[in-house]
């Protein structure tokens, strides 16, 4: 059975924003942070897809994200950035997810990790650009 890839995810956010905010190979972030964290009942492979493809795509995300974000994305919050990576990349790449649970999985991280309405900008950032890239599932 797969693993729990909200766990997956929720993992992620937090190895996406250390790869951020250190400069690191992302590679060596996933290394360290599947030793020093619990992925019991997380879908590991999910996790490990995330860390290495978020960054690997990051020119292209943050080029789809940039006509929904009213600053420059380097002033979003670090947490918040992470969030709107990940849930880029999955609009973009992961098609067999329902854009809906991409939107409803980022808007729950932001409730565990952003500040206190960040939830509300993830929400309606991935939501502009989700319509624009999956039109059938608006």
């Amino acid at each position: 059975m797969a693993g729990n890839r909200h766990l997956a995810r929720r993992n992620a956010v937090q190895a996406l924003y250390q790869w951020d905010l250190t400069e690191q190979p992302a590679g060596d972030i996933e290394t360290h942070f599947i030793a020093d964290h619990d992925f019991e009942g997380a879908d590991l492979e999910y996790f490990q897809r995330l860390v290495r493809q978020v960054p690997l795509h990051r020119q292209e995300i943050e080029d789809n994200l940039k006509p929904y974000i009213d600053r420059e994305l380097d002033s979003v919050d670090p947490v918040e950035r992470a969030i709107l990576r990940l849930g880029a990349y999955e609009i973009e790449y992961e098609q067999e997810i329902p854009l809906k649970v991409i939107i409803d999985e980022a808007v729950e991280l932001a409730k565990t990790f952003a500040a206190e309405h960040g939830y509300r900008f993830i929400n309606g950032v991935l939501d502009k650009l989700g319509n624009q890239m999956r039109p059938s599932n608006s």
